[in-house]
């Protein structure tokens, strides 16, 4: 491959394949639960609500979720009763959401499913002190991204086209 050689390209392909992997973990263990009726993706979700009651927008910004695909998560986990929702009193566009009943029940099931792959990492070679580490160089990969964004020389717009006769480049 063209970027083994170049270790930032190669991070970056680590972690989004570690992420599909994590994923893929989800999805099998929602599977063996017997639960059909929300996704990895939506079951993420949920565990990052935890005990919060937030608005789609604070849940936009906790995790990694676009924002067009939350929208529709939520309402996917409101239909299948994992989430309860209400529209703030002070601002008719916000909508908050928590967990219900159900919710909890299989945030508990996702929190055992942490312990238990924490616990089978320390067999695998991989401590504390190693996930500390590679949290550290995220968490600095992630700065250095936003203000890489920041940076983005983005396209400037076009004049607006005027009603007036064209005048000539060179008088």
């Amino acid at each position: 491959m063209l970027y083994m050689d170049d270790p930032y390209l190669e991070v970056i392909s680590y972690v989004e394949r570690i992420h599909r992997r994590f994923l893929e973990v989800v999805k099998l263990e929602l599977e063996g639960f017997g639960i059909h009726d929300i996704n990895n993706v939506q079951a993420m979700m949920l565990f990052n609500i935890g005990d919060a009651e937030m608005t789609v927008g604070e849940l936009t910004l906790r995790g990694c979720y676009l924002g067009s695909n939350v929208s529709y998560n939520v309402r996917k986990m409101v239909e299948n009763e994992y989430l309860a929702h209400e529209r703030s009193v002070h601002d008719r566009r916000s909508i908050h959401v928590r967990l219900t009943e159900k919710g909890i029940k299989l945030r508990d099931r996702l929190t055992t499913m942490h312990r238990r792959q924490a616990e089978m990492l320390s067999r695998a070679a991989v401590g504390a002190d190693d996930l500390q580490a590679v949290g550290v160089t995220l968490r600095r990969l992630e700065r250095f991204w936003i203000r890489a964004a920041d940076l983005v020389q983005r396209p400037q717009p076009l004049a607006p086209v005027s009603s007036s006769p064209a005048q000539p480049l060179f008088a």
